[in-house]
């Protein structure tokens, strides 16, 4: 009977949390069922959202029924998603913001936080539902549709990619990406920030580099036309959009209870937010060691990214399979270079890796291969879900 099997909680449904989950279902004894906990209603394919934003048609698609989670999984019955918010966490047992079978309380023996960041919109939705979020996707577009020029806000993967669909789809347009250094997304190798910037007077798209932004508290409003936007070294830009493109945010909240029975600065970094673990991805704090962390909560210095993140659901995994078994932890994380697979229009895009050790030269592959959908249908096939129809893009 389900009442009888042991918790194994995984706290946040993003794509690391996904694949913590079924990491987790494809080794967890029979005694043990896996509960995948997120918000949401539908997963976010969060790739998607700088795109969709802006390119009309395509925007239902990138949110997906979680009821492929475990379809690939042995017993996928036994395992189970529930739509709701951690709003609190204590060592054994979390409470809900609304109630599962009959209670707002749920045990659990080991947990694994995969809470991520929130971005500003569109890189993060404003609503939980499917219906309210797509339709806050197409009001976008029109936003986008109807300015004559857009200021996008910060050098990282979004603003880059929004800046170059923005000038693709809308040639006329005037563009302009702002930026607080002189080098765009700077974790990178420079070559990475050379090529973007090639890419920018290949489809004039206006740089302005050298000085922060300066954001108003609750962001721009795009409502008011036009927008004056002040650099904080005294120059402004005027438009009539500004897309906010900066801004990670730790989604830690739900630890504030842990948070006041430990010892100062034990479970999150002061500096980022993050969450200390081990190289295990164990809570750093020993009192903790059956909570994990992974993807860009966990404070591993690994790069922040989908992939490394996946490396990391699975190494949590086993270490909690190995603890169920009555052995200690011994999988490790391995740090590797950072990458990404960056679009720099609808079609053009790089893989692009910094070097790694004993590298003096970053990998580039720089191709002209992609889609204006991103592949999205692959992305549902991918993810469990048997599409028969396309209102079945709506489910």
């Amino acid at each position: 009977m389900a009442s009888t099997l042991r918790n194994v909680v995984v706290v946040g449904g993003s794509y690391v949390g996904s694949s913590a989950a079924k990491e987790l279902a494809n080794l967890l004894p029979a005694t043990h069922r896996v509960v995948l906990i997120d918000p949401h209603s539908h997963f976010h394919h969060l790739f998607a959202f700088p795109r969709f934003a802006i390119l009309p048609g395509y925007e239902h698609k990138a949110f997906i029924p979680y009821s492929g989670v475990f379809a690939a999984t042995p017993d996928p019955s036994r395992h189970t998603v529930i739509q709701a918010k951690v709003m609190s966490l204590q060592p054994k047992q979390l409470t809900l913001d609304r109630e599962w079978q009959g209670s707002k309380i749920l045990p659990f023996d080991y947990l694994v936080a995969a809470t991520g960041t929130r971005l500003p919109s569109p890189g993060s939705m404003l609503h939980n539902e499917k219906v309210p979020s797509v339709e806050y996707l197409q009001s976008y577009q029109r936003g986008i549709k109807d300015a004559k020029s857009v200021i996008v806000v910060g050098g990282g993967a979004v603003g880059v990619q929004m800046a170059c669909d923005l000038k693709e789809l809308y040639p006329d347009k005037e563009i302009t990406l702002v930026h607080s250094r002189d080098q765009l997304m700077p974790v990178y190798h420079e070559k990475l920030s050379d090529m973007i910037k090639t890419r920018f007077k290949e489809l004039n798209v206006n740089l302005t580099t050298g000085s922060r932004a300066v954001v108003p508290q609750g962001g721009f409003d795009n409502n008011a036309k036009p927008i004056n936007l002040t650099l904080q070294d005294g120059r402004t830009l005027e438009a009539d959009f500004v897309i906010q493109a900066t801004g990670q945010i730790p989604n830690n909240q739900f630890l504030n209870q842990l948070l006041e029975s430990s010892a100062p600065n034990s479970l999150i970094n002061p500096n980022n937010g993050f969450i200390r673990v081990k190289p295990t991805l164990q809570f750093q704090n020993p009192e903790y060691s059956h909570l994990y962390a992974v993807g860009d909560i966990a404070d591993t210095g690994a790069h922040k990214a989908a992939r490394p993140g996946a490396a990391q659901a699975a190494v949590a995994a086993k270490n909690i399979a190995a603890m169920i078994a009555g052995k200690e932890p011994a999988e490790t994380i391995v740090i590797g270079s950072p990458g990404i697979h960056l679009t720099l229009g609808l079609t053009k895009n790089t893989i692009f890796r910094n070097p790694g050790e004993g590298e003096t030269e970053p990998f580039i592959n720089l191709k002209n291969d992609g889609r204006a959908d991103m592949g999205i249908d692959g992305v549902w096939e991918r993810r469990g879900v048997k599409v028969s129809s396309p209102n079945d893009y709506r489910l």
